[in-house]
């Protein structure tokens, strides 16, 4: 019996989710086109901070509760999720174009963000220095290059680089800021349920926290990153899919594990080195699809390399239980 409940509470959140990514998107994309930004900054800033709320709360919670593993787990799964699966479910549907931006600027500070994280999570194991601790100070680092990456974002945006796509409806402001406040919160909520559904699931047949965060957790708040990716590409917006996932990766890491820190000091203890080679090796795939390939996008064959990562890691995660 519990196990039907949750499991219609899971179903429950997931339309609450979809519905939410449908409002977002559009509401999204008529704020950038009444403005005149683009849809990456767009989807960089308001849609990526903003269905990264759910790990936010996660982590904010496992910090304030001193359960480290559970924090960190759930932001470096959601950054591996985020990258293999929802990249690359998203480059099944449309091919997504990465743009002159993207190239000098998003994607190579999505890279250098990642090995900041793990410089400072890795002190000793690199260094032989301190403890393989991101400290408090670290955190104020972390969070100090994410105001920077905002500033500069919107600072250095023209709106010019557009896309092929559905057309965009303009709405008047209000009606776009009350679609993107309210599929905000049905992502939120529903990716609630979701995550506490999905938790009490895996609970029930016995694994490990650590198991619950870097999968289950972070594939559950993920969940509005790929509705919206998802319907986004479905619509012809790549760029705000790209931004959604660039601007997730980035705000989990600078934003999400830098407020954590400050909170509470976290140990990376409990990440192995496959852990730490995954969560490296997904900047650097989208690296080789934006710098090595004549064709400038994620396509479909690139999609389905990240999906077979994905799924070969996950079989790790598995057979290691």
């Amino acid at each position: 019996m519990d196990i039907l409940v949750q499991t219609l509470i899971l179903i429950g959140g997931l339309i609450l989710i979809l519905l939410g990514a449908n409002y977002l998107v559009d509401g999204s994309s008529s704020i950038a086109k009444k403005f005149g930004l683009s849809e990456f900054v767009i989807g960089l800033t308001i849609v990526g901070i903003g269905t990264s709320s759910p790990e936010m709360v996660v982590s904010f919670m496992s910090a304030i509760q001193g359960k480290a593993e559970m924090a960190i787990g759930n932001v470096v799964g959601s950054n591996i999720f985020n990258t293999l699966i929802i990249l690359g479910i998203t480059a099944l549907i449309s091919p997504l174009t990465i743009t002159r931006n993207n190239i000098r600027k998003d994607i190579p500070v999505n890279f250098l963000v990642t090995i900041l994280l793990l410089l400072l999570g890795m002190n000793f194991s690199i260094f032989k220095v301190g403890e393989n601790v991101i400290s408090r100070f670290d955190g104020i680092i972390l969070l100090a290059v994410f105001a920077w990456y905002l500033w500069s974002s919107f600072r250095s945006d023209n709106g010019d680089e557009t896309e092929e796509g559905e057309e965009i409806k303009t709405r008047n402001i209000p009606v776009s800021i009350l679609m993107i406040i309210g599929g905000l919160g049905a992502l939120v909520f529903g990716g609630r349920l979701f995550v506490n559904s999905a938790t009490a699931l895996a609970q029930m047949f016995g694994v490990s926290d650590k198991f619950i965060a870097i999968t289950v957790m972070a594939a559950g708040t993920s969940m509005p990153e790929l509705a919206t990716c998802i319907v986004a590409a479905l619509k012809g917006r790549g760029q705000l899919a790209l931004g959604n996932i660039l601007g997730s990766n980035i705000g989990n890491i600078l934003l999400i594990l830098g407020g954590s820190a400050l909170i509470h000091p976290l140990s990376f203890s409990g990440m192995t080195i496959v852990d730490i080679i995954a969560v490296a090796i997904c900047p650097i795939f989208i690296y080789l699809c934006a710098f090595l390939f004549r064709k400038k996008e994620i396509d479909r064959a690139e999609g389905i390399i990240f999906l077979l990562t994905e799924a070969a890691y996950m079989w790790y995660l598995i057979a290691n239980l």
